[in-house]
């Protein structure tokens, strides 16, 4: 049987996505499998039967215009909002979907696996009288890509009331998971004993990374909608030249244009190139 929410908390996951990438602009409109990028995320994460709600949060940018209309289109449940400070975006798409809880997952993980997002989800729900926050990330220990963090509204609240760099709101986050002192930071590991967040690259940045992805879709879709994350890399052990794509840049995220302003993260969670 599938785990469900059997609390009386409202669970949100938002999936943030914009047109604007700096690095890959469109990325989220490029095709996967027949289909457009953003709608075979929101697919994967729909396979997640624990939360109440899945939305996609946007941009007010005249540019978006265009991820809203397909919402509509597809009967999807869309929130507009600040371009560059996604902890306004998600603190108010939090509020306007009456959220108890909000799951953040960036639109750039296209082969996120539910089986992970139920992992983290039933790790916060088994232990939110512990936890202020719960992720997969600090440490992170799934391949790059599987990004899965919890945030109950009042933590964010805070975080949305107090952080005031640019980074804290950019990222959403960082405002809590950086003060250990101050909120109980709780992190879910990868079962298997494993550490692939520095090995494998399974997110989107890089005109290499969508080659990868790309080819992971043709491969294993239409064999199995639902392939797993454990499908995802005995196929590259079968072919390893699909992980030569992007390799390059494994270990690469965000914080390395962070290291002198995050307190956490240190330079061995992130390659600089």
């Amino acid at each position: 049987m599938p785990l469900k929410n059997s609390t009386r908390e409202k669970i949100v996951i938002i999936i943030q996505a914009r047109l604007g990438s700096t690095r890959l602009p469109g990325k989220v409109l490029k095709p996967l499998a027949g289909e457009k990028l953003l709608l075979r995320i929101y697919e994967r994460v729909t396979f997640s039967k624990i939360a109440d709600e899945i939305i996609i949060a946007t941009t007010n940018s005249e540019k978006d215009d265009v991820l809203a209309e397909i919402c509509k289109n597809e009967n999807i449940k869309c929130f507009r909002g600040s371009e560059d400070d996604l902890l306004d975006r998600h603190y108010k798409a939090g509020i306007e979907s009456g959220a108890d809880v909000v799951v953040k997952i960036p639109s750039d993980c296209p082969l996120i696996d539910y089986r992970v997002i139920n992992k983290v989800l039933k790790f916060y729900l088994e232990n939110k009288e512990k936890y202020d926050f719960v992720s997969n990330l600090h440490p992170a220990t799934y391949p790059d890509g599987n990004d899965v963090e919890v945030i109950p509204m009042n933590i964010l609240k805070i975080a949305f009331n107090e952080a005031g760099s640019q980074m804290e709101r950019e990222h959403t986050t960082p405002y809590i998971w950086e003060r250990p002192e101050r909120f109980r930071i709780g992190n879910s590991v990868w079962e298997k004993g494993f550490d692939y967040s520095m090995k494998y690259r399974f997110t989107i940045d890089y005109p290499e990374d969508y080659d990868f992805v790309k080819t992971v879709y043709d491969e294993l879709y239409f064999r199995n909608h639902k392939f797993s994350l454990n499908d995802i890399l005995k196929l590259l052990k079968k072919k390893p030249e699909i992980k030569k794509i992007n390799e390059k840049y494994a270990g690469v995220n965000w914080y390395k244009e962070h290291l002198d302003e995050l307190k956490t993260i240190n330079k061995d969670q992130t390659k600089i190139i």
